[in-house]
């Protein structure tokens, strides 16, 4: 009797590591067919959660993709990562693929799908400010990162679309993008332009107060967009097609589901984060009208870019659109 049993535990342990290893040889093999992708990321933001939800809900997969995140906090740096070739996608502000084309550079960058349409960054004061308006920075220091960035240039789009004096604001721009949370922390500035989380992470700690949108004071333009290289993107218009269908995907489900359903979905890429907070992130992206509704980037918002590029004398005339976008979601 003991025999027996002795020998049905075998088999069942025999029939056990049988079918672990079928398994995981089926997964290996699924895993090698996808295409794996780098993708260079500006910052790491719940602004740009329909990409983390593309992610997370396997939709590249669905798609026949493997994506890796590659954090490279500047648009500068994350436009030098494609072009060097240490990354086939980068996803940054589209005045970078601007500045690549006006330097002439023969495999330029082309923009071919959108996710936000307005900046997602929040004004922070240092001090309370009950009823805050754009004439409380006079006098006094700004922090908003590197000049030629879309940051630094929303916020001074939105001062002179509310007719406000540039001149009388100490506007500084010599903190890098992903040292403003902490150099702000350290005591420099009376104000600091921040995304969340770390803008709710800020007002959380008891470090400022959240007191205005950019985004809502600057108008609609591609604020943050997905590009390549030219040539990578006429070799692999497959790729391509397949990474932009995942990510009009994730825009739709995003904007169809609760914003407490998405920040669960998401909560692996913010692990310091609560899921009550990220989901109030989520539903102040959507207050703010911040993300496209689909993907494709509109001559007229690309236009917007351009006129204030031109106003702040950082291009000197428009660029071709149809040169710069190459639309995969019609």
């Amino acid at each position: 009797m003991k025999k027996k049993i002795i020998i049905v535990i075998i088999c069942l342990i025999t029939i056990a590591v049988v079918t672990l290893f079928l398994i995981r040889t089926h997964v290996k093999k699924e895993n090698t067919s996808l295409t794996k992708i780098k993708l260079a990321e500006v910052t790491h933001s719940s602004f740009y959660a329909p990409l983390y939800v593309a992610k997370e809900k396997g939709f590249f997969e669905e798609e026949g993709l493997d994506v890796e995140l590659i954090l490279t906090p500047g648009a500068d740096k994350v436009s030098a990562a494609v072009l060097s070739n240490d990354v086939e996608i980068g996803f940054a502000g589209a005045e970078s693929a601007i500045y690549v084309y006006e330097q002439e550079e023969s495999d330029y960058l082309q923009l071919f799908a959108g996710l936000t349409k307005r900046d997602g960054q929040f004004i922070v004061a240092r001090n309370n400010y009950e009823n805050f308006t754009l004439e409380d920075l006079y006098g006094k220091e700004i922090l908003v990162g590197r000049s030629t960035g879309m940051p630094a240039l929303n916020f001074l789009n939105a001062l002179k679309n509310n007719n406000i004096d540039i001149d009388k604001i100490n506007v500084n721009y010599s903190v890098e993008f992903a040292a403003l949370s902490g150099t702000f922390i350290g005591g420099t500035g009376d104000f600091v332009n921040l995304f969340e989380p770390n803008a709710t992470a800020l007002e959380k700690e008891g470090y400022g107060q959240v007191v205005a949108s950019v985004g809502m004071m600057s108008g609609e333009v591609p604020y943050t967009a997905f590009y390549a290289r030219k040539s990578y993107i006429e070799e692999n218009q497959d790729v391509i097609k397949s990474f932009t269908n995942a990510i009009n995907k994730a825009i739709n489900y995003t904007m169809n589901n609760d914003s407490t359903i998405v920040a669960e979905d998401i909560i692996a890429q913010f692990p310091d984060t609560d899921v009550s907070d990220l989901a109030l992130m989520i539903d102040r992206y959507k207050e703010y009208d911040c993300w496209l509704e689909s993907s494709f980037i509109s001559e007229e918002i690309f236009t917007n870019l351009e006129d204030f590029l031109i106003d702040f004398e950082l291009l000197e005339q428009y660029v071709p659109y149809n040169d710069l976008v190459n639309n995969f979601y019609e």
